[in-house]
């Protein structure tokens, strides 16, 4: 199962198609809900404790992790969408414990993230701050040697299923980011409930509602009103990660595109003959390869240390994400009506590719970032 030591791109590529291939995605889930059943085979596979190199011991050990995460998500991505997003949700939550949390914590949760027997959220965004990530409300009110939380928390990936939460509350009122602590919650707390949300992906969102759920020291991640410093590390690790996710759903669009073109008879010849098809192609090859290489250059930065992470981060998402929203829409187009069957993979992409120009910060959120960065 495991990962062969020094692998290269190519030969993780092979790896990671090899085992998704070999995933068990039959049994039939409520849609919404977490399938636990594919996250146990995404740990069976290998392809979860790829995810999270070095876990025997609660630690990271991984000289890539930005380039490991991005060939994990584009790979997986091609194959089958709901896999790669039950594995980055996995990483998304359990990733502020790897990067910042206490040994105790890494020991009690990542190995079972790992394996997928338990499930991650990662829970930033609330109904008055989701793009403005700094104007949380909910509160962490003083309570003995510990905290009690009050709010709520909405659009959080694998809420209400999760088993454990890594929840950012306000602990200084009127400090905006500087005043934010993050806190790793147990989904059993009293007080902590939630609610699914019916979206148009199936994938499993929810409303969370915390009422005097009580935190202690042991629950800190970080150090208190540093917070907002442990979801902008994980964002910056995941960002192009979700240009990688992209890129894997516009290299499938186009790979569909490319074959249904050349198969298709019209106007006495195969369609990608005429002119407007061949030159619509060589634009959606073109987009997608450039999205690709900007992701790993973001990817090398982070591996690298380099200074310019936050910005080539938030350049790879909004290139890729935008590029394969225009990649799907364009091969649905050549397809014409089959292509919007239910049940067809591009009307499946067509409802996946959506979401990622919004979430871990909207297109426009990104254009921000660049421009703050110029």
């Amino acid at each position: 199962m495991g990962l062969p030591p020094n692998a290269n791109d190519h030969e993780f590529a092979r790896w990671v198609t090899d085992r998704a291939t070999a995933l068990d995605t039959a049994a039939p889930v409520e849609p919404g809900r977490v399938d636990r059943g594919l996250l146990r085979g995404l740990g069976d596979t290998g392809l979860l404790p790829a995810l999270f190199p070095g876990t025997t011991d609660g630690g990271l050990a991984c000289e890539a992790p930005a380039t490991r995460l991005c060939l994990l998500r584009e790979h997986l991505a091609r194959l089958d969408t709901h896999a790669e997003t039950a594995l980055a949700l996995q990483g998304l939550g359990t990733y502020p414990l790897l990067q910042s949390g206490t040994d105790r914590q890494r020991a009690r949760w990542v190995p079972e993230a790992a394996a997928g027997r338990a499930v991650a959220a990662f829970a930033l965004t609330e109904p008055d701050a989701g793009s403005d990530a700094a104007a949380l409300e909910l509160r962490a009110e003083p309570f003995g040697r510990g905290w009690r939380l009050h709010g709520e928390k909405t659009w959080i990936s694998n809420a209400p299923d999760a088993d454990f939460y890594t929840v950012f509350a306000r602990t200084t009122p009127g400090t905006r980011s500087r005043g934010v602590t993050a806190f790793c919650v147990p989904a059993d707390r009293p007080g902590l409930s939630g609610d699914p949300l019916e979206m148009l992906s199936p994938h499993a969102l929810g409303h969370l509602v915390f009422d005097g759920v009580e935190v202690g020291p042991d629950d800190l991640v970080g150090v208190p009103d540093h917070g907002f410093a442990v979801a902008m590390r994980t964002l910056d690790l995941f960002r192009p990660s979700v240009g990688a996710f992209a890129v894997g759903m516009a290299g499938a669009a186009l790979e569909a595109a490319k074959e249904h073109t050349g198969r298709r008879r019209a106007f006495g010849g195969p369609l990608n003959g005429l002119q407007t098809v061949a030159h619509t192609l060589a634009e959606m090859a073109t987009r997608t390869e450039a999205a690709r290489l900007l992701v790993y250059a973001a990817a090398a930065e982070y591996d690298d240390g380099g200074p310019a992470v936050t910005l080539k981060a938030a350049m790879a998402k909004l290139f890729a994400t935008e590029t394969a929203q225009y990649v799907v829409d364009t091969a649905v187009q050549l397809h014409g009506a089959r292509a919007l069957r239910r049940g067809h993979l591009l009307e499946h992409l067509y409802r996946e590719v959506r979401a990622p120009r919004i979430y871990e910060g909207a297109s426009e959120v990104q254009r921000q970032i660049i421009a703050r960065h110029l």
